[in-house]
């Protein structure tokens, strides 16, 4: 077979998550800092291609389509994503990695991450593009940003949940695969799915918020597409607070709970025969 069984999958992943919490810092940080680009390309890539299109649903089914590139880029390319790196908890629970190394490269690799997207919004921002199709493109960006922030903390949080779920069975299916087109297609498919269904990544969303943040201050821009004065609480604060938080929660919570902790309760006697 060209793939790995389930059972097998997870001792695969688990030396995986082992030597992920053997980079040194500077390792997390930039690697880290890749995965947030490739992501935030993923993101904007995804809203250029949507932004004029009348049908909501084609939208979304085509925005998955593009964005999933950015997992992709992350997988085959070498990147450390937060999302992603839930799975190190299986090596906390198998008592290979500790708690404090675990939360260790969480935290580099969310700042790692977050640098990224912002880099990405920032070049965006002085690309000119905002201003492409008359000024479409930067209004539809600016909406996205607002329509996250006006989520509640109850919905930001469950589409936190249901996006990591999908998001680290991409990983774990990308395991499984033994060829660049097996990651590929393992890849595609559960992330555009959450694409589609409008669930809420997080390293996602430090792009979309941040470009939403820089678009919303061209006024040009804002007088052009009608929101002029209604972007009062599209800030750092409230993007923080609003949005990333719960969204990271839940992001935690469908890596942790719903992939690594079921998985390795299911194939944990498994772990010594995994190839």
């Amino acid at each position: 077979m060209n793939y790995y069984i389930p059972k097998e999958i997870i001792g695969i992943a688990l030396r995986a998550v082992v030597n992920k919490v053997q980079l040194n810092i500077s390792q997390m940080v930039i690697l880290g800092m890749l995965a947030g680009v490739y992501i935030g390309f993923g993101a904007e890539a995804s809203t250029m291609a949507m932004h004029d299109i009348g049908s909501v649903g084609a939208g979304r089914f085509l925005a998955g389509v593009i964005f999933a590139t950015g997992l992709m880029l992350v997988i085959l390319c070498g990147g450390e994503l937060f999302t992603g790196n839930m799975l190190i908890w299986l090596g906390y629970l198998e008592h290979k990695v500790s708690m404090r190394l675990m939360l260790k490269n969480w935290f580099y690799v969310y700042i790692g991450n977050l640098i990224g997207a912002l880099l990405l919004a920032w070049m965006m921002n002085i690309s000119g593009l905002w201003s492409y199709n008359n000024g479409l493109y930067g209004d539809y960006v600016v909406k996205i940003a607002l329509s996250k922030l006006n989520l509640s903390f109850s919905e930001a949080l469950v589409r936190g949940i249901l996006c990591n779920w999908l998001v680290c069975l991409a990983v774990w299916m990308a395991y499984a695969a033994k060829d660049i087109p097996g990651k590929i297609m393992s890849i595609f498919f559960p992330i555009m799915l959450f694409v589609t269904s409008s669930f809420e990544h997080s390293v996602a969303n430090m792009y979309y918020l941040a470009a939403g943040i820089l678009a919303g201050n061209d006024q040009t821009l804002l007088v052009l597409s009608g929101l002029a004065g209604k972007t009062a609480n599209l800030n750092v604060t409230n993007a923080l607070v609003n949005n990333l938080l719960p969204v990271t929660l839940g992001n935690i919570i469908g890596g942790v709970v719903f992939v690594a902790s079921c998985y390795w309760y299911c194939y944990k006697n498994d772990i010594t025969k995994a190839p």
